[in-house]
């Protein structure tokens, strides 16, 4: 059993340097090879610029959105029983089963100039495709369910007594979430905001078919890598593709750290 162990775990560990240590070197290989000079003229393209600040945005708008109604979609499928619950977790999981270039698709469907809502919202004079709001509302989309589903099995498992002793106790709704619900599940609402960072930073299908590609103005970083590689700058591509590793990798350091946390904080309890 010892050898069969010691195998597997060699095994998972060349396949994990194969996939992903590996090609994470070949990035930041190749984004070195000209010097540190690469980074600093990366910089002075305000087109880069443009995209390094975007994403920024469109992470923390998505974090923010995504934060506060995954904390309120996950109280009400844990916390109450109605009809059509399993159908709410069906539509809540959708992004995660649906290719993103599919979820761009639906909402050219909707706001396209020959969409549903898109020509009244264009004459209105707020157009939302190839625009900022565009790229937001897609990674949205493609990021919900990333704050659920850690928040769900910790409220069921949190059960509503303690809310229910709160309520008879005469406290608020306010007071009760802070108080009760909030400190079994912090961790977890931690977790899935910066699983949903993580994410939004990285996404490129939905945003690619939805913002157009218009430089300096709807190219996150994703897509500016694309654009930069196809225009035959591979050194500035890999720069900025290491920018966004680098990006990455602290928010799963964080998320690593926090699972430590949550664990550590359960061993005493056990």
């Amino acid at each position: 059993m010892t050898v069969w162990r010691a195998v597997l775990l060699t095994l998972a560990l060349l396949i994990s340097a194969l996939l992903f240590v590996l090609p994470l070197v070949a990035v930041f290989t190749e984004a070195l090879r000209e010097g540190l000079t690469t980074f600093a003229d990366l910089f002075a393209d305000p087109d880069a610029v443009a995209a390094v600040i975007l994403t920024c945005w469109v992470a923390a708008i998505s974090v923010a959105v995504n934060g506060a109604f995954g904390l309120a979609a996950a109280w009400l499928l844990a916390k109450q029983s109605f009809r059509g619950r399993t159908l709410l977790v069906v539509l809540i999981e959708i992004p995660l089963s649906v290719s993103p270039v599919i979820s761009g698709l639906v909402w050219v469907l909707l706001f396209g100039l020959q969409g549903w809502f898109g020509p009244a919202l264009q004459s209105a004079g707020l157009p939302i495709m190839f625009t900022p709001a565009a790229v937001v509302l897609a990674t949205i989309f493609v990021t919900f369910p990333f704050v659920v589903r850690p928040l769900l099995p910790l409220m069921q498992e949190q059960g509503r007594q303690q809310e229910e002793a709160a309520t008879l106790l005469g406290a608020g709704l306010w007071p009760i979430f802070w108080h009760v619900t909030l400190p079994d599940i912090r961790w977890g609402l931690l977790a899935g905001v910066l699983l949903c960072n993580a994410r939004a930073m990285g996404e490129f299908g939905a945003v690619s078919v939805v913002s157009g590609h218009i430089p300096g103005f709807t190219e996150t970083m994703p897509l500016h890598i694309e654009a930069l590689y196809n225009g035959y700058q591979a050194p500035a591509a890999f720069a900025m593709a290491a920018l966004l590793a680098c990006l990455a990798l602290v928010t799963l350091s964080a998320k690593a750290v926090l699972e430590w946390r949550i664990e550590w904080r359960r061993i005493p309890a056990a």
